[in-house]
């Protein structure tokens, strides 16, 4: 990753034009988007500008029609600068859509995310999150390993699976503080949580880093320095304006509250305030923020999943609003061209599985003795005719429906009576794995009826 070239000054190229030129320019009726999209200096400069005006001066017309649009926040930058950000078309039209389809009732045939199957998709969506956070920090450990350790309940065996573990239990404690406001002691809490256990100083877990600590954010080959956060000894201050803005939904300028669970991944992200965990942390407030301003549904996605497909475009976001003097709209438009994406992703997961359950559903409530099954029994049943010889526990079942022991044990008794999961005893404990031929058993009894 290469860092993006600095903007000219607005101030430097207007003192360059002359009166003549700088009254063509303002004749032009330059926006601050260039073909709907808002373009950093480092982009614009390979296009071709309009009517025939220097790229320099372009710029200038675009960043005169941005003015309007920024506003500042009450955050500043390491050298005292204002930290801006911008309403412009895509970041609206965003917010339109977010705000339908997140925080009110969502259209499907089913409803979304609700009822019985409420509890499965939530552990679903806290584990997918915990993996793929961790991973795009560098935890190695694949999807399959994961999620095993965690409907198990096992103790993590390296370093990427503690990882993973300390991230689900982390969104997990952020569903549990979500009304309750943000203090610097409870980041510092949230952030021990994410790092418990795999840090090379372990009192580093849940404190700033001191001033011996020099902390930079490096490409990937450690040839290039792309971020040099703000001295420690300003952290106090700044992780304490971080909250009072978390806390703050009334203040001046307004700012919509996705925007604002954004803006909280973002400052925490450029002041870096721990030797390790910073973008775990970060993900995790924008979590927080979003559930306690009622975006349910939220709660469901993983914007990690998607970050970690193009690592290098969101690093870039950040950089992109560094060199252009912390306007932040860069990185707001990335983030939610992100949250737009994750919520088609669940709607189009949401609409297989509900297409995956019916059809299990059919084939059992068809055959004899089975129509009494429940949904947590068929969700086991559908996973497991596209799994085969995976198997299920009494605390695995527990844990990915969240239910009692008991309820879990008797799900699952039920379904090796009916012949549809073979008992085995492994160690001290009792595993379920379905049958080779569960599709024929299923289709057998439906026969036969």
């Amino acid at each position: 990753m290469q860092i993006p070239l600095t903007p000219p000054l607005l101030s430097t190229v207007i003192a360059k034009l002359e009166s003549k030129e700088f009254s063509r320019l303002a004749g032009l009726g330059i926006g601050p988007l260039v073909n709907g999209r808002y373009l950093h200096w480092d982009e614009l400069r390979h296009r071709t500008p309009s009517d025939g005006v220097a790229h320099d001066a372009w710029w200038a017309g675009i960043k005169i029609a941005r003015l309007g649009l920024l506003k500042s926040l009450p955050f500043e930058d390491k050298h005292q600068q204002p930290v801006l950000f911008g309403t412009p078309d895509p970041v609206l039209r965003a917010l339109h859509t977010i705000d339908r389809q997140a925080a009110g009732m969502v259209a499907m045939d089913t409803p979304i995310v609700s009822g019985e199957d409420r509890d499965r998709y939530l552990v679903n969506s806290l584990i997918e999150e915990a993996i793929t956070s961790s991973q795009l920090e560098g935890a190695a450990t694949t999807r399959e390993v994961a999620k095993a350790m965690l409907r198990s309940g096992r103790a993590p065996r390296d370093h990427g699976e503690r990882m993973i573990l300390n991230n689900f239990h982390v969104m997990e404690r952020v569903r549990e503080l979500r009304a309750e406001p943000l203090s610097p002691d409870r980041v510092l809490e949230l952030h021990h949580v994410v790092t418990e256990g795999t840090l090379d100083d372990p009192t580093a877990a849940g404190r700033l880093r001191s001033a011996d600590e020099n902390i930079q954010v490096v490409n990937a080959q450690h040839s290039l320095v792309l971020h040099d956060p703000p001295d420690a000894a300003s952290l106090p201050q700044r992780l304490q304006r971080l909250c009072d803005f978390a806390n703050t939904v009334d203040g001046e300028p307004f700012v919509h509250p996705v925007l604002r669970a954004i803006l909280l991944h973002y400052m925490l992200g450029y002041d870096h305030p721990f030797v390790d965990g910073n973008g775990r942390t970060a993900r995790a407030l924008f979590y927080w923020s979003l559930a306690r301003s009622g975006y349910w549904l939220m709660e469901y996605v993983s914007i990690s999943r998607l970050l970690r497909q193009a690592p290098a475009k969101y690093g870039r976001a950040y950089l992109l609003c560094e060199t252009d003097q912390n306007d932040t709209t860069y990185f707001l438009i990335h983030q939610l061209d992100v949250i737009e994406r994750a919520i088609a992703a669940l709607h189009e997961y949401l609409a297989r599985k509900t297409a995956e359950q019916r059809s299990a559903q059919q084939q059992l409530h068809s055959a004899p003795g089975m129509g009494d099954l429940n949904h947590r029994q068929v969700a086991l049943l559908s996973h497991a005719l596209q799994h085969a010889g995976h198997g299920y526990t009494v605390e695995s079942h527990r844990r990915s429906h969240r239910v009692s022991l008991q309820t879990a044990r008797t799900d699952l008794l039920r379904l090796a009576e009916l012949g549809l999961l073979q008992q085995r005893k492994r160690g001290r404990a009792f595993m379920f794995f379905a049958p080779p031929d569960l599709q024929a058993r299923i289709e057998s009894a439906a026969k036969n009826r």
